[in-house]
């Protein structure tokens, strides 16, 4: 729906600028318009567009932009509508306006260079939008420059500079390349600066064009219209969609300029948009910088004449006195509003940036605002959060002057984290943010989570949440409790649906999902935080959480656990499952250095921390944690392994030597007389008996030689009483049989840790022990079903399955190697082998296959026997590689008696092909040759392959091997700790035992214990503190931070060395700050300067109000009756206007003073009036008692005010009192509406004098 303007009238030379093929059939009829005016509002009419898409600029980057042709009547809404939802741009976090010179000019390298960096810094920083005029001059190309350098040295597309030109139409060069009906995608452009005459060419690094077309060719400016109101449209826009008040800042940015720029600087101003001036720009810019530090007294008519003399050079001569007279008024009209007013400047003492200056002209706005000074404040802090400038908000926000509840920062808190501003989050936290209170209303943490961004644990989430319904924290919770695992209790437990809150004031009931906490459970704000950023998987976020954690190292290790979940649910997700492992090995380690800093400090405090139950986290240990996380450097760390040495010695003391506690194994009353040494107190007879009979380690002891004696008697009746009717050894074999497997069905239903059976099975049959028991189990209950058959032939297969078993069996006892320190860690290292080996036969057994079958084929003829096909393409060739070399392949090996011709001796095999002679016709040289090739690959490439393999395999799991071990050794103490005393097959009356008191008396299963201590939190807390300094101390003393100091301290020396030489070299060197034109209140001396008396200024405003009249531009010199007037300006005038550029009453009723009188009613309640007087309405007659309860009558002021309705000749006069009331009296109302109206800028004064006598805001 998008239009462009086109002509349809032509007068002999059409006034437009076009020729008269481009316009319409019906404007080159003359007899239509012979002898009438050229109107561009009659005879330009609007028609759909037919230049827009995409503009290819060419080069070796191949620049594209979007462009589109508008009118010049086209709404602004309209034109942010296509930006935002056609081009896809995300809606701006500050708008930034660049205007000054159209035409080149020379700007000196280090401004041009500050110029360029700066303004790419605050638009990559904060998200900006950049507008310009969008031509490849002036102003506008150093703008396209910048872009380009930014480019050129970023390969990312998402941090794309957004660079938006608003230019004419008509004055564009070779613009008909951009014209088609149904778009161009692209248009080829090409920038001929030559060829351009007075025509410009469009900058090829703007990134979108609005090419406003208003029916003529050749007119500058026709997009400054549109360009306010697109300007306008944006600053009224929210930022960030939120409903914090908070609108799009705009800033505007001058360099260089002439006439036309004073007047966008001077509408800028006037509607309250800062503008940052660039000194050493030249021309106007710089006329501006050097009064703007002036006394406004001092800005008078002969300076400006110097200075545009100055500035201006040859231009200066053709400017009219009367335009320097309203240019003057201007420029003290700006210099009158310094809030708005920043100057940046070289200045070589100081070394701030042009995105500095920006934002701190948006801040210094704003803290000048008429808002109340918190709302200031807030309204600050948010647009450097949108911004996400930390250093602004440190310097102009979080000052030593200003003090934040906790209550005040919230909404910026909540915008930062849902922004990912890491930094910010913690500069908040710095300054007072409490996190219990921030997190205090659940709905905080829910909307937390409605803003979570696109990520793995969202599309989970979804899943999780029924369809057509919100996600809720129940939600969450049920999602986290499975990362976790199912040992945990739920971190948020849902209520009754039925629940309901009501709002106040209003009937209607709202359902809402209330949470509460489990008994195990509490609730944690620094658990939710952290929760919430490891989800999303958010370092940053994440580390600055976890350090506000109560319960940090928990929190660390169950991030590592979510995470690894997390990654091994996410399949082939690329980087994001990639950083989710990185990010919980980060955690793991800051788990290991919060322990390590705890045990050096206090071991025994240390170890309490690991089996310390975690109400924040579902009623889990930091060692149970590790442990399912798979943490096995945490689990191999010294603290946690000496704990295990406790436990696995049980009530023994660690420093006894092994042969004493086997000796007392065999001779257990030797413990009564202190030879082994105890931690039990008191140590009687029965509590000394229980002490060594319970220890696993001893428990280990007596499985080993009940182990040993089961497969010594499994020998001896396999070997030597096999009966067919079974003997009393093998009836004891059963027996010892059946112990072990009610011990594995034990292991199997202990739930101590609350698994349950489903989650006890899988991590059961995870195991490789375990599966060796089932499959020696079951391979023996079939070989003992076979063996009791009467059947001579099924009793046989029944003793070779047992047999088969043996080894299982066998195989099984290398379990008990996993204790030892020196021998564990080489079961890791043949496990990983024997995975290599099982891969590398599949390698082999290629070449096995196809040597053997290519030689069967070649000796033998049609063999049919099963046997003597997989003897001679499988096992012969599989033979060869051990160096068996076959026979059959050489004919002078060759003999009758070694085969059978027909193949009817089964003991032989076939003979190979013969002639009459009886003598084989293979080719003997091919088989020879192919047994050499077979011989090379098989025996010389591939074995030393596997060599390398299991090599590379050595040493790569050796330096881990103790890790490993020190890991699944836990597993082997923790079944060993709850394993009944009495080895196999006297284990069967534990078992029985167990029996009567869990299944027929019923008796639940007894819970490992744990203590909860939350003194250990504040020591755990302090810990903490201290491994995150010496983190902080260790990185300072690294060596890239050397280097980075070292190369600091080079810049200043190289600084200093330039200041001491050639003016050239200063300034190339010289550092740029921000010429502030207001006084920082810090740096107060304490003596207050006067202040400067000045004219009015709303009665010289340039409009006078509610009307067209323009107002003559008198300067402010010239106001006071007793200065002379310029007669050779003044005598020209019509009629003499002197103080405010205009005669007669203008709106005002009469000639002379018109009086008003301005009360003003407080009142310490919040009590209203019943409602707003209007105008020419009697008073209420409560008004007209004089029965006030009153505490004061006061006269504010009397006398002149500056109001815009003031003339020469016709003034205002007000007097302002204030009466107050202490308490409710007749005058105040029942709590009726308040009446809103204007308030003039002299009524504002007075009110806030008002607000000052009573000690409150306005």
């Amino acid at each position: 729906n998008l239009k462009k303007k086109k002509n349809r009238f032509l007068e002999g030379i059409c006034m437009c600028g076009y020729p008269k093929v481009h316009h319409t059939d019906e404007a080159i009829k003359p007899e239509e318009f012979m002898g009438e005016q050229w109107d561009q509002q009659r005879h330009v009419r609007e028609v759909p567009t037919d230049a827009f898409g995409d503009i290819n600029f060419g080069g070796i980057r191949q620049k594209t932009a979007k462009y589109i042709r508008v009118s010049s009547e086209t709404s602004a809404e309209v034109l942010y509508q296509l930006m935002t939802e056609r081009w896809k741009l995300n809606p701006p976090n500050l708008l930034i306006s660049v205007t000054g010179g159209a035409k080149n000019f020379y700007m000196k390298t280090h401004l041009k260079d500050k110029f360029r960096r700066g303004l790419i810094k605050v638009a990559q920083t904060t998200g900006a939008w950049i507008l310009t005029g969008g031509t490849h001059t002036g102003v506008m190309k150093h703008v396209g420059s910048a872009v380009r350098d930014y480019t050129l040295s970023s390969n990312s597309v998402d941090g794309q500079i957004v660079a938006i030109g608003v230019t004419t139409w008509g004055i564009i060069h070779n613009r008909h390349g951009l014209v088609h009906s149904e778009g161009r995608f692209p248009a080829h452009y090409y920038l001929d600066e030559q060829g351009q005459g007075r025509l410009s060419c469009l900058d090829v690094n703007h990134s979108h064009f609005l090419l406003v077309d208003d029916g003529t060719q050749g007119h500058y400016g026709v997009e400054i219209d549109v360009r306010g109101r697109l300007e306008k449209l944006i600053s009224e826009q929210p930022l960030g969609n939120k409903e914090s008040g908070v609108k799009i800042p705009v800033v505007c940015v001058v360099l260089d300029g002439g006439p036309g720029t004073l007047n966008t600087i001077y509408n800028s101003m006037m509607n309250s948009t800062p503008c940052v001036i660039l000194e050493g720009s030249g021309r106007l810019a710089d006329v501006i910088a050097h009064v703007a530090g002036l006394p406004l007294l001092k800005v008078t008519l002969a300076l400006i004449h110097r200075l545009l003399k100055r500035f201006f050079a040859e231009e200066y001569e053709s400017f009219s006195e009367i335009k320097i007279i309203e240019w003057t008024k201007k420029i003290q009209d700006i210099v009158r509003m310094p809030q708005l007013l920043t100057v940046f400047c070289i200045d070589e003492e100081k070394n701030s940036d042009l995105d500095v200056a920006i934002l701190q002209a948006f801040l210094k706005a704003s803290r000048s605002s008429v808002s109340v000074g918190k709302q200031k404040r807030e309204r600050q802090l948010e647009l450097a959060v949108a911004w996400n400038r930390v250093d602004i908000a440190e310097s102009e926000i979080f000052t030593e002057e200003s003090h934040w509840k906790s209550s005040d920062l919230h909404q910026a808190m909540f915008s930062a984290l849902v922004g990912h501003k890491s930094e910010f989050v913690r500069l908040l936290l710095e300054n007072g943010v409490c996190i219990r209170q921030f997190l205090h209303h659940q709905d905080t943490l829910h909307e937390l989570y409605t803003h979570l961004p696109s990520c793995l644990f969202l599309r989970k989430l979804a899943k999780r949440a029924p369809r057509g319904t919100k996600i809720a924290l129940n939600h969450v919770s049920d999602e986290v409790r499975h990362l976790l695992g199912s040992f945990t209790q739920s971190l948020y437990v849902p209520a009754s649906p039925c629940q309901r809150v009501a709002k106040p004031n209003d009937d209607i009931c709202l359902t809402v999902s209330l949470i509460l906490q489990s008994p195990d459970t509490v609730w944690d704000p620094g658990r939710d935080l952290f929760l919430w950023s490891v989800l999303q998987n958010k370092r940053e976020l994440a580390e600055i959480t976890w350090e506000q954690c109560s319960d940090c190292m928990a929190a660390a290790l169950a991030a590592s656990k979510i995470l690894k979940k997390l990654a091994e649910e996410g399949g082939d997700n690329g980087e994001e499952t990639e950083s989710m492992r990185e990010l919980a090995k980060h955690y793991e380690k800051r788990a290991i250095g919060v322990f390590s800093e705890c045990h050096s400090n206090d071991e025994q405090r240390a170890q309490k921390l690991l089996t310390r139950v975690s109400p924040s986290w579902g009623g889990a240990t930091c060692l149970r944690l590790a442990l399912e996380a798979d943490d096995k450097s945490f689990i191999a760390h010294s603290g946690v392994q000496a704990l295990l040495t406790q436990i696995w010695y049980g009530e023994i003391a660690v420093d006894n030597p092994q042969w004493k506690l086997l000796l007392c194994m065999v001779f257990f009353p030797l413990i009564y007389t202190g030879f082994l040494k105890s931690h039990v107190r008191p140590l009687n007879c029965w509590t000394r008996l229980m002490g060594l009979f319970t220890c696993p380690q001893v428990k280990f002891y007596w499985n080993i030689a009940s182990y040993f004696g089961f497969l010594c008697l499994f020998a001896v009746v396999l070997m030597t009483d096999f009966q067919p009717s079974p003997s009393w050894k093998e009836f004891l074999l059963y027996v010892w049989l059946i112990s072990l497997v009610c011990e594995e069905v034990r292991q199997l239903f202990n739930d101590s840790d609350g698994f349950g059976l489903q989650k006890k099975a899988k991590m059961y049959i995870k195991d490789l022990w375990n599966i060796l028991d089932v499959l020696s189990i079951m391979l023996f209950i079939i070989g003992l079903a076979c063996r009791l058959q009467a059947s001579g032939t099924v009793f046989y297969v029944g003793k070779v399955i047992l047999c088969i078993d043996f080894i299982i069996f066998c195989l099984r006892l290398m379990a008990i190697f996993t204790i030892s320190r020196t021998l564990g860690p080489k079961i890791i290292i043949v496990r990983k082998m024997m995975m290599d080996l099982f891969f590398f036969m599949f390698l082999l057994s290629i070449w096995v296959v196809a040597y053997g079958v290519a030689k069967q084929g070649i000796l033998i003829q049609n063999e049919e026997r099963l046997n003597w096909i997989f003897r001679g393409a499988v096992y012969e060739p599989y033979l060869i590689i051990f160096g068996n070399i076959p026979a059959s392949i050489d004919n002078t090996q060759f003999t009758m008696d070694s085969c059978s011709v027909n193949g009817t001796d089964p003991l032989k095999p076939k003979c190979p092909v013969l002639n009459d002679d009886n003598i084989p016709v293979f080719p003997e040289w091919l088989t020879i040759i192919m047994l050499c090739v077979y011989l090379l690959f098989a025996n010389i490439l591939l074995l030393n392959l596997l060599i390398a393999i299991f090599n590379y395999t050595f040493t790569e799991v050796q330096d881990n091997t103790d890790t490993i071990w020190k890991f699944q050794r836990y597993e082997l103490i923790k079944e060993y700790h709850s394993r009944p005393a009495l080895p196999p097959p006297f284990i069967l009356l534990s078992h029985l035992y167990l029996l009567i008191i869990h299944v027929l008396l019923r008796r639940p299963t007894d819970k490992h214990r744990h203590f909860k201590d939350e003194e250990l939190l504040s020591w755990e807390s302090f810990m903490k503190d201290n491994y995150l300094s010496s983190l902080r101390q260790d990185k300072s003393q690294s060596v890239e931070h050397r280097i980075q100091d070292t190369v600091e301290k080079e810049v200043v020396e190289s600084l200093a060395f330039s200041r001491n030489s050639s003016d050239l070299q200063s300034l190339l060197f010289s550092a740029c700050a921000v010429k502030s034109t207001e006084s920082d209140p810090s740096e107060s001396t304490g003596h207050e300067p006067e202040e400067e008396k000045t004219h009015h200024f709303y009665a010289r405003q340039h409009y006078y109000p509610d009307s067209a009249v323009k107002r003559f531009p008198v300067p402010e010199e010239k106001v006071p009756w007793e200065v002379p007037a310029l007669d050779r300006i003044y005598h020209k005038l019509p009629k003499l206007i002197r103080r405010t550029g205009i005669k007669g009453r203008g709106a005002l009723k009469g000639l002379g003073p018109n009086h008003i009188l301005d009360p003003v009613i407080t009142s310490c309640t919040k009590y209203n009036l019943q409602g707003p007087a209007q105008p020419g309405a009697p008073l209420p007659k409560r008004l007209e008692t004089r029965d006030f309860w009153c505490s004061a009558l006061f006269q504010v002021y009397k006398g002149y005010v500056d109001d815009s309705r003031n003339t020469d000749n016709a003034w205002v006069e007000t007097t302002v009192i204030t009466v107050h009331f202490d308490r409710r009296s007749l005058l105040t109302g029942d709590g009726g509406e308040v009446g809103r109206t204007a308030v003039r800028p002299y009524q504002r004064e007075a009110l806030r004098l008002i607000a000052q006598l009573h000690n409150t805001n306005f």
